[in-house]
């Protein structure tokens, strides 16, 4: 894993997003139990982004499933501000959505993927782990400013989770410009509001299934 190059450091991308992926899903028992193999990989990937994942990884298993399972629930299910669903952050409860999601579940189906499990294309550890798969992250990067207000939100709030959150923003190149424009658009204003009834569905955790599979 610790092969030089711009392979190397793609694969090491890959591992760091796919272990924040599993880790911003619901602590479940099948998580819990990963917990050694996640701190192996992250710890093999050698990175600065791997720190702050490090450090989540020391209070998961310091704190225990059932409190860190009620923390993310409080964290997560009660709080808008901490939403995990990127496309929110821009498009809020909106009709426009609608189109970001089919946006965001047209690029999975260009690398024949397919989310799986009940949950929106949108919510993070999906993309995340669509990212880890394609060794792409075009997805992140398009969603960046809400992905900066997330860090921020979960940061103020005093969550282990903004660790997570950061290493994800530190696995993409610095913020242009633009995104900085964007996230200060954001923060100013916050997401639009119309109810359109696209509440979120939970999953224990993120799948992504071949559309080969899927159509068995």
């Amino acid at each position: 894993m610790r092969g030089g190059g711009a392979r190397g450091a793609v694969f090491r991308t890959a591992v760091l997003r796919q272990a924040a992926a599993r880790l911003l899903g619901y602590p479940g028992e099948e998580l819990m139990r990963e917990l050694p193999l996640l701190r192996e990989a992250v710890t093999g990937a050698g990175t600065p982004a791997a720190r702050p994942l490090l450090a989540f990884l020391d209070h998961a298993e310091a704190t225990g499933r059932a409190e860190l399972a009620a923390h993310y629930v409080h964290t997560f299910d009660f709080d808008r501000r901490h939403c995990l669903h990127l496309t929110w952050w821009e498009d809020g409860d909106t009709r426009r959505r609608g189109a970001a999601l089919l946006r965001v579940k047209q690029t999975y189906q260009r690398y024949g993927l397919e989310p799986d499990g009940g949950e929106l294309p949108d919510f993070l550890p999906v993309v995340l782990e669509f990212s880890a798969v394609s060794r792409t992250d075009g997805l992140l990067r398009r969603h960046r400013a809400g992905l900066e207000q997330l860090r921020e939100a979960l940061a103020r709030a005093g969550t282990p989770y903004a660790q997570v959150v950061s290493a994800v923003c530190a696995t993409l190149p610095a913020p242009g410009p633009a995104d900085r424009a964007r996230a200060e658009r954001l923060a100013a204003a916050g997401p639009p509001r119309e109810d359109v009834g696209l509440t979120p569905y939970g999953a224990p955790g993120p799948v992504l299934v071949p559309l080969t599979e899927r159509a068995r």
